[in-house]
């Protein structure tokens, strides 16, 4: 569940950000409008919420890596086993 909200959050920046430079184009010159703006707004407020359940995920356990290097020593039997 946690995944499919940081891939929605991930979706809707890029729809935040393409809204963004659509109306950074059509609004050149206007200085009434301020849509540019509140989409730049929206994109920061989208980027904090995923930026904490990422925290969240990782501090909850929720998320996480599984690389061999993090995997911890090896028994000194098995390391001279594979070095043969």
């Amino acid at each position: 569940m946690l995944k499919l909200m940081i891939i929605g959050l991930m979706l809707a920046l890029l729809a935040s950000l393409g809204s963004g430079f659509y109306f950074l184009m059509v609004d050149q010159g206007d200085k009434n409008s301020r849509r540019t703006f509140h989409s730049l707004g929206v994109r920061l407020g989208l980027a904090l919420t995923l930026a904490g359940l990422v925290v969240y995920g990782v501090a909850t356990g929720k998320l996480g890596h599984r690389n061999p290097w993090d995997a911890g020593p090896r028994p000194a039997a098995q390391a001279q086993d594979t070095a043969d």
